[in-house]
């Protein structure tokens, strides 16, 4: 007896998706091109801004910024100079690229995440219907998302903020409703009785209070997004990924090691900094 799956049972889903993908081209497309080329904007003067600042200026804001999260001047230093190394590779301009993606990419995750967050607290209803989709938005391997945000916004930089949206979104809108369902029922009910309405409630007592929760999310949402680089790299997003991909390509093992290094030290770097931030908010 065959052990094969029997072909009258087989309907694949690929061409509704297709017709799906295709609908969206065609209707949407012009919208979905200005929504691309406003954030193409964003990027670049993101990206301008930081090359017009000298080197030795940004690893004195980096040193700044982190003694204020951590307050700690050896930790502060550790990390200028792990920002520093990345120049010495001759890598610097490269990490101001991949520096303008993942912040344009995480600044679009807080402004969606933590909004869908407060909804998922508040709305049982829309809990039980965004969980599953958060689900597959976070176990759907990354390369599936390429192939429709090419179709929607080309190569280039846009496809791969995008890509990296919905990867990294996830984790802060979990986080977020975990934090403000965390919160004491006794505060709120406190804080009402106090005079304050709902709105009130939510800005001044509970996200307040589900901070920790919320650094928490973010923290993981960059670490995400800063995974997706090398992938991005793939569809013409320029940066640190680029170098690794063409090792790749060129079975040039140095280039892709330093590029490599690289990433993980931007990785600490960005990781040690936030956790710290969501550290002080618990404490406060």
């Amino acid at each position: 007896m065959s052990s094969s799956f029997p072909d009258s049972l087989h309907h694949s889903i690929a061409e509704p998706v297709n017709r799906l993908v295709d609908s969206l081209v065609l209707n949407y497309g012009d919208h979905l091109r200005q929504l691309s080329d406003t954030l193409l904007q964003v990027v670049i003067l993101l990206e301008s801004g930081l090359r017009a600042l000298p080197w030795w200026l940004l690893l004195i804001l980096l040193g700044a910024l982190a003694w204020h999260a951590g307050r700690s001047w050896k930790r502060a230093l550790a990390l200028v100079v792990l920002m520093f190394l990345i120049g010495v590779v001759g890598l610097w301009d490269k990490l101001l690229q991949t520096c303008a993606l993942v912040l344009v990419a995480t600044g679009l995750c807080v402004l969606l995440g933590v909004p869908l967050g407060v909804l998922l607290a508040y709305r049982p209803t829309a809990r039980r219907l965004l969980m599953p989709v958060l689900d597959v938005m976070q176990t759907l391997p990354s390369f599936v998302y390429l192939i429709p945000v090419l179709m929607l916004f080309g190569l280039g930089k846009m496809p791969a903020i995008f890509a990296t949206l919905i990867y990294a979104l996830p984790p802060l809108v979990r986080l977020t409703d975990l934090g403000l369902r965390q919160v004491d029922p006794s505060v709120r009910e406190a804080a009402r009785c106090l005079g304050a309405n709902r709105w009130q409630v939510l800005r001044n007592v509970e996200l307040p209070l589900a901070l920790p929760s919320i650094m928490a999310g973010l923290n993981q949402t960059v670490m995400m997004a800063l995974s997706m680089v090398v992938v991005a790299s793939m569809i013409g997003a320029r940066g640190l990924g680029e170098d690794v991909l063409v090792g790749i390509q060129t079975l040039d093992v140095g280039r892709g090691v330093e590029a490599g290094l690289a990433i993980v030290a931007l990785a600490v770097i960005i990781d040690r900094v936030t956790q710290d931030y969501g550290r002080r908010s618990s404490r406060e």
